[in-house]
């Protein structure tokens, strides 16, 4: 997650259908047919205005209130996602303006990642966050068509070949997307090339392919499937947040990084299941200990499969229940179905959670 990049810091701090047949084996059977969502209309209006007047400042920041207020460019993409999912378009545009005028200052064209009120001048660390940069490009893509505004459809192209040509690498043997430009590949760190699996937004990248097609985002898809793969491999079965792929085969936790199946990955599946891909079979392996065994959401120890720390707000449990609806068609809980928020980035979950459940499960609802 975005807000994990300081840590990353201290080591340098289409056609739909033609995209999905490039993307052949390693796609689930049916990916071929998978679109991305348009959850336009399906996060109700109190629920994004509890959701607004907690969150957002009329700034157009997203304020993440569990990291002392800061904001982040994951946040800003979100809050643009959820805005436009919720029909807003005076938030989009302040949300929209804050994000280009505080976090796209990069010379590259990429957002800074961080955004500090309580630092002068705000922005101490001009990375950027991979998975910011694309939330971002990808709700800019979506406004723009649905909203005839070309301001966005530009805006989200620009930022789509910045991301391409900035932050997608051929090494080892992958097509990669890196976390950030600076101090994740290889000639960066004893270690690297290191990777983040929860940043691949799977739904995005179709969109990202019409924008700037001269960049293979089908083999970010195809490795990024199969980096998950090999990284869930091991006795527990979970990937850590920050993974090590120097030696190609056997991915390891990275120097530095706690093995931990943690608040990055969580939403792994959350993604997975956005982009259709509810016929992986990792997902059945997760649901074994999320819901089968009743273990629930919980940050874990890669290595010894011990459970760090349970996860009980509303949005993380949100995630579970999602699982459970997509796999099995459980009905979603009585007590999920008023939205409680709390912290920003738990929130957030619930409604990408919600969201999708109201356009593809409604069944479960």
């Amino acid at each position: 997650m975005s807000r994990d990049m300081n840590a990353a810091s201290c080591f340098l701090s289409l056609s739909m259908a033609a995209l999905f047949i490039l993307l052949g084996a390693v796609q689930p059977a049916r990916s071929a047919t998978v679109e991305p969502l348009n959850v336009a209309g399906f996060v109700s209006s109190s629920d994004w205005e509890a959701y607004r007047s907690r969150f957002v400042e009329d700034s157009g920041r997203i304020i993440d209130n569990a990291n002392g207020n800061i904001s982040h460019s994951e946040g800003q993409g979100y809050g643009l996602l959820l805005a436009f999912a919720a029909g807003d378009r005076l938030t989009f545009e302040k949300i929209w303006n804050f994000t280009l005028t505080e976090f796209l200052i990069r010379d590259d064209g990429l957002a800074v990642w961080k955004w500090d009120p309580s630092a002068t001048p705000h922005v101490t660390d001009r990375n950027n966050a991979a998975d910011g940069d694309i939330l971002i490009a990808y709700a800019l893509a979506k406004a723009g068509t649905a909203w005839q505004d070309q301001r966005y459809t530009q805006a989200a192209q620009k930022l789509a070949r910045a991301i391409g040509k900035t932050t997608i690498s051929r090494n080892p043997g992958f097509v990669l997307l890196l976390p950030g430009v600076k101090g994740f590949s290889q000639a960066d760190r004893p270690d690297g090339p290191v990777v983040n699996l929860s940043y691949w937004v799977f739904e995005a990248l179709p969109v990202l392919a019409t924008l700037a097609p001269e960049f293979d985002w089908s083999g970010v898809w195809r490795d990024g499937v199969t980096l998950l793969r090999l990284a869930t491999a091991g006795r527990t079965h979970l990937p850590a947040d920050w993974i090590s792929i120097r030696n190609r085969q056997q991915p390891r936790t990275a120097d530095g990084f706690p093995p931990e199946f943690g608040y990055n990955s969580l939403r792994i599946p959350l993604y997975l299941l956005r982009a259709g891909m509810s016929d992986m079979e990792w997902l059945k392996t997760l649901k074994q200990r999320w819901i089968t065994d009743k273990e629930g959401v919980a940050v874990i120890n890669v290595l010894t499969g011990e459970v760090e720390e349970h996860l009980t707000d509303q949005g993380y449990v949100a995630l579970s229940a999602t699982l459970a609806c997509a796999l099995d068609g459980t009905k979603v809980p009585d007590a999920l179905k008023t939205f409680e928020p709390n912290l920003y980035y738990p929130a957030t979950l619930y409604l990408l959670s919600m969201s999708l459940i109201g356009e593809k499960y409604p069944q479960c609802l």
